[in-house]
């Protein structure tokens, strides 16, 4: 009796969670707009837009998968309160321990859907840029540099994100001097967009001989790849356009020919670099698209106040505007907002950031 109370309780607070999700989630509107959707993917004009048509079925694709979910966990529910009235009319143990089990699997999965109430902003669900830049330290920071690159790839990979490096200087020694990422998939810009900021390394320098600490500096800078419908102005004269040749370690993706392009906002200061295609035409155009997505988050993120301003980041990657410190030879990271300290350095730098990422979105960074 007191195990069947037990599981009473558990479906009852399940129940109130799910509707709680449901109105956190905006569920009916989501189950509208999908129907919506369906209706669109079935006029024979709709096919004709090849861009329109990967939109809505993007949308459609998150829109399923939530409400999908939720269904699924409401039909589990049901299932669940048969077998547990069978088990205590028939005081059949196993059944009411297989319903303790599924009672389990779904908290986990309430959980998981729970935590996507983080990602309420407007451009959470968008695919994103990871701008990597070295700063102050030298060979130090540009090994540092490609250190958070491999960081962040290693967490994409382990998140099922799709990764296309689109632009990479290397060090004049080891490392990188800047990198740009483009990361694919469900709400890659949500999960990422707290990570902007300096990260600093305090560790004994393999490139000193006397074996001295270093403090190296890189910063980090995420922004969405935005919709082609937001419209962001930039006047031609405003920018400065350079071609180059791309540099890197060779291979079919490295260009031979001047076709690498910067674009430069000299307003803002702001810079993007393209390199991985062979035709300029193209590396062109993905560069004004970034320097789009770029302004585009500059502006979202003076207006909120979340941040301080871009150009003071950019310009200052140094002492005091740090978001997180590895110190590698005390087996230390401390992330500097949410007050999280990990031991498992050589896992963090694996891409084991959830922790950090998960907390800095609870507290609303």
């Amino acid at each position: 009796m007191l195990e069947k109370n037990m599981l009473t309780n558990q479906i009852k607070n399940i129940k109130k969670r799910i509707q709680d999700l449901k109105r956190y989630l905006d569920y009916n509107k989501k189950t509208i707009r999908l129907s919506e959707i369906n209706l669109e993917l079935l006029l024979p004009e709709t096919w004709e837009n090849q861009i329109s048509i990967k939109k809505l079925n993007k949308e459609k694709y998150l829109l399923s998968s939530i409400i999908k979910n939720i269904d699924e966990i409401e039909e589990i529910i049901k299932e669940t309160i048969i077998f547990l009235e069978l088990a205590v009319e028939t005081g059949d143990n196993i059944v009411l321990k297989d319903s303790f089990t599924e009672i389990q699997k779904i908290e986990k999965r309430i959980k998981k859907l729970e935590f996507y109430r983080m990602f309420s902003k407007k451009n959470d669900s968008c695919n994103c840029y990871i701008d990597i830049q070295s700063g102050s330290g030298g060979t130090e920071a540009q090994d540092w540099s490609k250190m958070l690159l491999r960081m962040y790839l290693r967490w994409a990979e382990k998140k099922g994100f799709q990764i296309e490096i689109i632009h990479e200087s290397m060090g004049e020694i080891v490392g990188i001097k800047s990198s740009t990422i483009k990361v694919i998939g469900e709400y890659a810009f949500g999960w990422l967009r707290t990570e902007t900021g300096i990260h600093r390394l305090i560790r004994k320098s393999p490139f000193d001989s006397g074996n001295r600490r270093h403090t190296s500096f890189s910063s980090v800078f995420i922004y969405p790849d935005i919709d082609d419908k937001i419209c962001v102005n930039i006047n031609s004269s405003d920018l400065r356009i350079d071609v180059y040749r791309a540099s890197g370690a060779g291979g079919q993706h490295v260009n031979r020919t001047e076709s690498a392009v910067r674009i430069t906002h000299l307003p803002t200061n702001l810079v993007t670099q393209c390199q991985n295609n062979r035709s300029q035409h193209k590396n062109k155009e993905q560069a004004i698209k970034q320097m789009k997505s770029k302004l585009y988050e500059m502006q979202i993120r003076k207006k909120q106040k979340e941040k301080q301003q871009l150009e003071k980041n950019k310009s200052d990657i140094t002492w005091g505007n740090q978001i997180r410190s590895y110190i590698l030879d005390h087996s230390k990271i401390k992330d500097l907002r949410t007050g999280i300290e990990k031991n498992h350095v050589q896992s963090v730098l694996d891409g084991d950031l959830d922790d950090f990422i998960e907390q800095s979105l609870i507290i609303g960074l």
